[in-house]
C-alpha cells in the first residue's frame, strides 16, 4: 500500500521533468502523452492502494512512510513523509483519475498551441503538487505542497503569457492566495511553539492541552489559508479571473486540485478545528453565505467559464458548510461527485469554445443544440447533476448536507434556509446558461464561426473524455445514498467521526425542499431564457459589479500600495539607491577620462612616466630603511 501510495506520488513529477529535460527532442502530441500517461499512472497506483487498504483491518489501514530527513532545525527533524489513510486514498483516486481525463483531453485541446509542451509539463507538476498536499506525513509537508499548488497555479493561469489579461489574473490568484498561506504559516509556527511537533498525529493528541485561545487562534490560521485557496468570502476574487488560463486548467483547478484543497484541509485537521467551535461554526457561515452571493453573480454573468466558475465558489460552499457543522462525509462525498460534473461542465464549455474559435460569450451563442448534439448532451447531464436533480449525481450529494444542517441546531437552521435559497438560484443560473447558449435558432454568423473537425464537434481526445464524465456524472451518485447505503460515509468515518448526524425524516424535509426548488429554479430559468423571451429584468448593479469586493480591494489595498510605492521611490529609492548608483557611474566615467587623456601613444612620455615611478619607488625605500 505504502509503495503504490510513493510511486502515484512521483510518476507525474517524474512526467514533468521527463517532459522538462526532453526539451525541444520531443513534439507536442509526445509530451501530452507523456503528460496523461504519468498522471494516468498515477491513477492506477491510487486504485493499488485503495485495494490494498481494503484487505487490512481497520486499526492498520493507517500507514506512514518516511524517504528521508528534508529539515531538521534545533529539536525539530522533518522528513520526507507520507502520510496514507482513508481520506488520503479518496483525494489521491480523485485528483488522479480526474486529472488523467483532463489532461488527456488538453491533447485535442491544445493542438494549435506552440507552447504545448510546457503546458503538459505544468500540468503533470501540479497534479503532482496536489497529491503531495493530500499525502503529506505532516503539517509541514501541507505547507509545502500549499505553496506548490499556488505555483503551479500562477504557471498555469498565466500560460498564455503574452495576453496581459491572463498574465494579471495569475498574479491576482497568487498574490491573494499568498494572504492564505501566511496566515496558514503563521498557525504552523504556533503549533510549533506550543507542541513542538507538526505531525498529525501528534498534533492532534497536544490538541486538547492548548488553550482556547491558541486553539482558536491555530484554527483561524488554518482557515485563512482554506478560504484563500477555495475560494470563499471575503478572499474570492481570484477564482473568475483565473478564467483567462485555458479551459483544460480551469477544470483541473476546479474539479479536481486547487479549490478543494480547502475543503481536504479543514477536514484533515478537524480535531483542531473542533478544539475551536466558534471557528468551525465560522466555516459554515462563510461556506454558506459564499453559496448564495455566488450564485447571485452568477446570474448576471455572460461569460460561459465565468458562469461556471461562480456555480464552483457556489458548490465549494456546500462543501464548507458541511465539514464546518461536522459533517465530514457528506462534504467528502459532494467533493467526489462534484469533481465529475464540474469537470464535464468546463470541459463540455471547452468544446464548445475550440469549436467556435474561442467564442465564450453566451449572448453570440444560440441554436447550438441543433448544431452541437453532443456538447448539448453532456451539458444537460451536467447540469441537471449541479442543481441536484434525481437520479444524477449531485443530487445523493448535496441534500444529504442540508439534511446534516437541520440537525445542527438553531445555527442550522439559518445555514439550511441559505442553502435551500442556493439550490433555488442553481438552478436559475445553470439552465440560463444552457437556454441562452443551446437553445433558439442559431445565428448565420454563428453558423459561419462554427468549424467543424471533419464531422464531428471536436477531436475525439476530447469527445471521449467529456463521454466518460457525462456517464461519472449520471451514475456516480449511486456510491451512496442515505440513509439507505452509506460506503462513503463508512469509509471515512474512522478519520474524524461525524459531529451531526440526519435522521431519515431531516433526509426526507431535505430531499423535498432541495429537489423542488432546484425544480423551481429551472422554470423561472425557461420562463425567462427560453424560447418565449418573457421580458427579463435589468440584472441590479451591485451584483454585476460583484458585490464590488473587487472595487473594495482596488481602494483599501492596491491603491495605497501604489501611492506608498511611489512615495519611497521619490524619497528613498531614486535618490539613495538610483542616486547612489548613477554617481558611481557617472565618477567612473570621469575617471575613465582621467585615464584616457594619460593615453598619448608617444613613447617619450611612457618612459619618462615608468622613471618617474620608479624614482618614487627608490625614494620610499630610501626613506624606510633610514628610519
Amino acid at each position: 500500500m505504502i509503495s503504490a501510495a510513493w510511486i502515484c506520488l512521483f510518476l507525474p513529477l517524474a512526467g514533468a521533468l521527463t517532459i522538462t529535460l526532453a526539451g525541444n527532442t520531443i513534439n507536442r502530441r509526445a509530451a501530452g502523452v507523456i503528460a496523461t500517461g504519468s498522471v494516468a499512472g498515477a491513477f492506477v497506483a491510487a486504485v493499488w492502494s485503495f485495494v490494498a487498504m481494503l484487505g487490512r483491518e481497520e486499526a492498520e489501514r493507517a500507514q506512514a512512510s518516511t524517504a528521508w530527513s528534508w529539515l531538521t532545525a534545533g529539536n525539530l527533524d522533518f522528513g520526507l513523509e507520507i502520510y496514507v489513510d482513508q481520506l488520503a486514498v479518496f483525494m489521491m483516486l480523485i485528483v488522479s483519475g480526474v486529472g488523467a481525463l483532463i489532461v488527456g483531453y488538453s491533447i485535442g485541446y491544445m493542438d494549435k498551441v506552440d507552447e504545448e509542451r510546457r503546458f503538459f509539463g505544468y500540468m503533470a507538476f501540479f497534479v503532482f503538487s496536489m497529491l503531495l498536499l493530500v499525502e503529506g506525513g505532516n503539517l509541514l509537508m501541507l505547507l509545502a505542497a500549499w505553496g506548490l499548488v499556488g505555483l503551479s497555479s500562477y504557471l498555469l493561469i498565466g500560460f498564455e503569457h503574452e495576453r496581459p489579461a491572463a498574465v494579471a489574473a495569475a498574479k491576482k490568484a497568487f498574490i491573494m492566495n499568498a494572504v492564505g498561506d501566511a496566515t496558514f504559516a503563521l498557525a504552523l509556527f504556533l503549533l510549533i511553539q506550543q507542541t513542538g511537533t507538526l505531525g498529525y498525529e501528534a498534533v492532534f493528541a497536544e490538541v486538547d492541552g492548548l488553550s482556547s485561545t491558541v486553539a482558536t487562534l491555530v484554527a483561524l490560521g488554518l482557515l485563512g489559508g482554506a478560504v484563500a485557496k477555495s475560494a470563499q468570502l471575503p478572499l474570492q476574487t481570484w477564482l473568475p479571473d483565473a478564467m483567462e488560463g485555458p479551459t483544460p486548467v480551469s477544470a483541473l483547478i476546479h474539479a479536481a486540485t486547487m479549490v478543494v484543497a480547502g475543503v481536504y484541509l479543514i477536514f484533515r485537521t478537524a480535531p483542531v478545528f473542533e478544539a475551536a467551535p466558534e471557528v468551525q461554526d465560522t466555516a459554515a457561515i462563510l461556506g454558506a453565505l459564499t453559496l448564495v452571493a455566488a450564485g447571485l453573480i452568477a446570474l448576471v454573468q455572460t461569460d460561459i467559464k465565468r458562469v461556471i466558475a461562480y456555480s464552483t465558489m457556489s458548490q465549494i460552499g456546500y462543501m464548507f458548510l458541511a465539514v464546518g457543522i461536522g459533517a465530514y462525509a457528506p462534504g467528502m462525498f459532494h467533493l467526489l461527485t462534484h469533481a465529475f460534473f464540474k469537470a464535464l461542465l468546463f470541459l463540455a464549455a471547452g468544446i464548445l469554445i475550440h469549436a467556435l474559435a474561442g467564442e465564450q460569450d453566451i449572448r453570440r451563442m444560440g441554436g447550438l443544440r441543433r448544431l452541437m448534439p453532443f456538447t448539448y448532451r453532456a451539458f444537460l447531464v451536467g447540469g441537471l447533476a449541479l442543481v441536484a436533480i434525481p437520479p444524477f449525481s449531485g443530487f445523493f450529494s448535496k441534500d444529504p448536507i442540508l439534511a446534516a444542517a437541520l440537525d445542527d441546531g438553531n445555527l442550522g437552521y439559518a445555514l439550511f434556509a441559505l442553502a435551500a435559497a442556493g439550490a433555488f438560484l442553481t438552478g436559475v443560473y445553470t439552465f440560463r446558461m444552457i437556454f441562452i447558449a443551446f437553445g433558439g435558432e442559431p445565428s448565420d454568423d454563428l453558423r459561419s464561426r462554427l468549424q467543424l473537425h471533419h464531422g464531428r464537434e471536436g477531436p475525439m481526445s476530447m469527445l471521449v473524455v467529456v463521454g466518460i464524465l457525462t456517464v461519472l456524472a449520471a451514475v456516480a451518485g449511486f456510491l451512496q445514498f442515505a440513509p439507505f447505503w452509506t460506503p462513503v460515509d463508512d469509509w471515512l468515518d474512522p478519520v474524524s467521526e461525524p459531529l451531526v448526524e440526519a435522521t431519515n425524516s431531516m433526509e426526507l424535509v431535505a430531499t423535498i425542499v432541495g429537489v423542488s426548488l432546484g425544480l423551481l429554479g429551472i422554470t423561472t430559468a425557461w420562463l425567462l431564457y427560453s424560447a418565449k423571451r418573457m421580458h427579463v429584468p435589468r440584472p441590479w448593479t451591485v451584483l454585476e459589479e460583484k458585490f464590488y469586493f473587487d472595487r473594495l480591494y482596488d481602494a483599501v489595498f492596491y491603491r495605497p500600495s501604489v501611492a506608498t510605492a511611489k512615495v519611497l521611490y521619490a524619497l528613498v529609492e531614486g535618490p539613495l539607491v538610483g542616486g547612489s548608483l548613477a554617481g558611481i557611474v557617472s565618477g567612473t566615467g570621469r575617471l575613465a577620462g582621467y585615464v584616457r587623456a594619460l593615453q598619448t601613444g608617444i613613447v617619450r612620455t611612457y618612459v619618462l612616466a615608468v622613471a618617474g615611478g620608479l624614482a618614487i619607488i627608490v625614494l620610499v625605500f630610501i626613506s624606510v630603511r633610514q628610519r
